[in-house]
């Protein structure tokens, strides 16, 4: 199974200082590998007008539903998602993480799962701005995240 994650919305390269936020330059996003905090699949600068990134996962079918694993996907059985993992980017192309979103997997309608069953695509469309204009981060569930499938 694929999951593909379709943005819109980006923050922009910079984000101001606010309370209890100091303001970063030189923004990008990718998608965070499980082991490896510093390496990111796809990393895009904030002022794109879109990014899209393509996972393979292994889906299992388990009583409880289906079970997504794969090198991008983080938590327990019950619990896994997908971190999109905010940072500057300095001169030597050095990316320092300062924030992250957490695409919750367990927030897929069940039959979004099953249409999209083994082989298909799982596809998560997400702005990437929050309300206050800065990079989203936390939790994001449905409606901050529309999942649909592609049979495969």
């Amino acid at each position: 199974m694929q999951i593909r994650i379709e943005a819109f919305d980006l923050p922009g390269r910079e984000c101001g200082r606010e309370p209890g936020f100091p303001g970063y330059c030189n923004i990008h996003v990718g998608v965070q590998q499980r082991e490896r905090r510093d390496e990111l699949l796809g990393m895009i600068p904030g002022d794109a007008s879109s990014a899209t990134w393509e996972l393979e996962v292994t889906a299992t079918r388990r009583e409880a539903g289906w079970d997504l694993r794969g090198p991008f996907v983080h938590g327990r059985p019950g619990g896994r998602f997908v971190y999109l993992s905010w940072g500057t980017v300095d001169e030597a192309r050095v990316f320092s993480m300062f924030r992250r979103a957490k695409l919750w997997l367990d927030a897929i309608p069940a039959g979004v799962l099953e249409a999209a069953g083994d082989g298909g695509v799982l596809v998560a469309r997400l702005g990437l701005t929050d309300a206050k204009g800065q990079p989203l981060c936390a939790s994001v569930r449905p409606p901050l995240v529309e999942w649909s499938a592609l049979p495969g």
